[in-house]
């Protein structure tokens, strides 16, 4: 009893002191943010460097506050839906096709090298023909997002499944398990840390795809905005966009930490 009381207590203090340490990190890191947007301001403002060229965060809260006013969610929603869309469509194709390589390796082996090209290739090069492909607007920019997720999605989740422990996979053969049960009991459960890690790769992908998308052909989103604003040399709204766009980008990520978390526990 007594040793369980001191383990308890040895537990309390590491938790204590993880506690404090996440505090202690958290501090660390809004503080540096803190310090860039003070010191940015202050050159910004004793002229010691261009406010014209790399604007000021007076200048893009002021702006900020003029597009929240405006039409900034309607910007906001637009970049957001064509995210999430490229994003499942990416995963739930990418996974899929992973599971169909895993199962047959004689497809597998054709398929690699069209891959690899695939991969190499700058997607952004294919947006005039995916345009022509699909037509302007919001479709050419989910199949963009998803031109850009997919491949990557294949190829981290068919590596997870080549990498699943082999003793496994021959001890469960020799109780005469079939491909599929194989694949649902052992493969899939051993491979969901590679299925998070995928997620979190592809959310960014995915924006970047967008945004790529909406530079090429948008009437509204955040890529929009910022190619406006470079158009008509607002760097002020460029920035805001690129901030905001920065923002996006973190709470996708986390609730993707948080999903995995939840999933996990």
């Amino acid at each position: 009893m007594k040793k369980e009381q001191n383990i308890s207590e040895d537990r309390k203090k590491y938790l204590k002191k993880e506690k404090i340490r996440k505090i202690e990190i958290l501090v660390t890191q809004i503080s540096i943010v803190i310090a860039f947007i003070v010191i940015w301001e202050i050159l910004a403002q004793t002229g010691k460097i261009d406010s014209f060229i790399t604007s000021q965060p007076s200048r893009i809260l002021k702006t900020f506050l003029n597009l929240s006013s405006n039409d900034l969610l309607e910007h906001l929603k637009i970049t957001c839906i064509e995210t999430i869309l490229g994003f499942s469509l990416g995963t739930i194709f990418g996974g899929i096709i992973a599971m169909i390589l895993w199962w047959s390796s004689f497809i597998s082996k054709v398929s690699e090298p069209f891959l690899v090209i695939l991969n190499s290739l700058p997607k952004v090069a294919l947006g005039p023909v995916i345009i022509i492909w699909v037509g302007a607007g919001m479709p050419a920019i989910i199949v963009m997002a998803l031109s850009i997720s997919l491949i990557v999605t294949i190829l981290d989740i068919l590596n997870g499944f080549l990498h699943t422990d082999k003793e496994k996979i021959k001890m469960a053969e020799t109780f005469k398990a079939n491909k599929l049960q194989i694949l649902t009991k052992i493969v899939i459960p051993a491979n969901i840390p590679t299925f998070f890690n995928t997620l979190k790769v592809n959310i960014g992908l995915s924006l970047v795809g967008v945004i790529s998308g909406e530079f090429l052909v948008s009437k509204g989103g955040l890529g929009y905005l910022i190619v406006y604003g470079g158009q008509v040399f607002q760097l002020d709204l460029v920035m805001t966009s690129v901030i905001i766009l920065a923002i996006v980008a973190a709470l996708m990520y986390q609730s993707i930490v948080l999903l995995e978390k939840k999933f996990v526990k």
